[in-house]
């Protein structure tokens, strides 16, 4: 009987503490929408080698790794690894061609995107021409103050398969 009794108000208990509770609902389409658009940023600051364009989607705190193994910890250190980067005309070569954007969302303010880049044209410092490089992204979003901000960003790069 003191089973019963104990089961029965644990289950109260559990009920009761998610009584007052709404869930939040966000329309997920404009949202991926608003995440898909950041590439745009990054693209377009890479373009220009604008880096304040570049970093502009990221948090203050981001944790952003290149295909290379460069890890940095901070925007601050994101945005100075980018002025080094942006200086080198052999890496600026190329074109970007963005496809499988696909935003996943894990709670109302917390997403995964993952997308592929396609970058033709890029060179080596010799000055020759890199064959066709694929690029995969994995960045993580927060919505921070009503924006969509990028907390984590992890880049890889594979092969071409034949």
């Amino acid at each position: 009987m003191k089973k019963q009794i104990l089961i029965v108000l644990l289950i109260g208990f559990a009920l009761g503490c998610n009584s007052n509770k709404e869930e939040v609902k966000i329309d997920k389409g404009i949202e991926s929408e608003r995440i898909i658009r950041t590439i745009d940023n990054w693209n377009e600051g890479w373009d220009k080698k604008d880096v304040e364009l570049a970093i502009s989607d990221y948090s203050e705190d981001t944790d952003w790794t290149n295909a290379f193994g460069d890890r940095m910890k901070s925007k601050s250190e994101l945005r100075e690894l980018l002025k080094e980067i942006f200086a080198m005309d052999f890496v600026m070569e190329g074109t970007d061609n963005y496809q499988n954007d696909d935003v996943q969302f894990l709670t109302d303010d917390i997403a995964l995107l993952r997308s592929t880049n396609i970058r033709t044209g890029q060179k080596w410092s010799d000055g020759t021409l890199m064959n066709d490089r694929y690029i995969h992204h994995l960045r993580v979003y927060q919505k921070i103050n009503n924006e969509w901000k990028i907390t984590d960003h992890m880049i890889s790069q594979s092969q071409e398969k034949k």
